[in-house]
């Protein structure tokens, strides 16, 4: 499982099923198929609000990403998204699958009530079942989901 940080727009597009892949530059945590990614949508939202299931994982310089995602109908990513892996080294692009929002959103002032100091990711990390984040917020969420 992982914490991934998305700004609102594009958290947003993944909830209404419009976007079907999530950009990133690679900072070396590898993300299998299959992974959980849960969603702290950053920017004026600053909430966790709900998790995607990735799909197909594609890496590789930014212009083979770009081109290997627009080979599928609809990626649900356009010229906005491009900026953010420009000139990356290494990119990554995470297909969404199963994109599902939690009953309730968890603001990040109610986050650090329970847990003093906590900090999103800048981008994404492993969420191990032991952190605190995950026992006493995320887990909570998900048995509400279920």
């Amino acid at each position: 499982m992982y914490l991934i940080s998305i700004r609102p727009r594009f958290a947003f597009q993944i909830f209404k099923g419009v976007k079907k892949f999530e950009l990133r530059k690679w900072i070396g945590v590898p993300v299998p198929e299959g992974a959980v990614m849960v969603v702290y949508v950053s920017g004026h939202v600053k909430a966790i609000m709900g998790e995607f299931r990735v799909g197909r994982v594609y890496s590789g310089t930014a212009e083979q990403v770009w081109r290997d995602i627009h080979m599928h109908p609809s990626p649900g990513v356009g010229r906005d998204d491009w900026p953010y892996i420009r000139g990356a080294r290494r990119a990554l692009a995470f297909e969404v699958v199963e994109a599902r929002l939690y009953p309730r959103s968890v603001q990040l002032w109610e986050i650090r009530r329970i847990i003093p100091g906590w900090m999103p990711p800048l981008s994404y990390k492993v969420l191990r079942p032991c952190d605190p984040i995950y026992e006493l917020i995320i887990k909570p969420l998900r048995r509400l989901n279920a």
